[in-house]
């Protein structure tokens, strides 16, 4: 699925495409979500966690305030969102120098904001709007 290109033209066809991603991640990892306010990046997590068996899609909703949510399996699955984060110095704050010490899933909205530096190996999904209800998603 990585290094693919896919409409999809509904969230529940987003989904599934992030469950489909989801059962190709071993931790540890990154992945990184990219894409305008609107584009689908929480919807697409909603697939991954519940795909990893960590949560409900309906447990998964924006980090926008809490800035990371946390689920367990096997494994952790860190769902966060950098929207609100404006500098180095806020991203400080969210110690994810902790969350990268052991080995996670670590799903990342607004990914361009990540100034952390790991040798993880990562995902990036770029989702784009294509009209109201049909969204690009770009995995490599």
């Amino acid at each position: 699925m990585t290094g693919s290109e896919f409409l999809s033209r509904s969230a529940e066809e987003t989904i599934a495409m992030g469950r489909q991603l989801a059962g190709r991640l071993n931790p540890p990892v990154l992945v990184l979500l990219s894409g305008d306010l609107g584009a689908g990046k929480t919807i697409f997590a909603k697939g991954i966690v519940s795909g990893l068996g960590a949560g409900k899609e309906e447990e998964v909703t924006s980090p926008t305030f809490t800035l990371v949510h946390v689920f367990h399996n096997h494994f952790k699955v860190y769902h966060v969102d950098l929207y609100r984060v404006e500098g180095f110095h806020d991203l400080e704050t969210l110690a994810l120098e902790d969350v990268l010490a052991e080995p996670a899933v670590v799903v990342v909205e607004w990914a361009e904001r990540l100034s952390l530096r790991t040798d993880w190996p990562s995902v990036h999904v770029l989702l784009e709007h294509v009209d109201d209800n049909t969204r690009r998603i770009t995995i490599s």
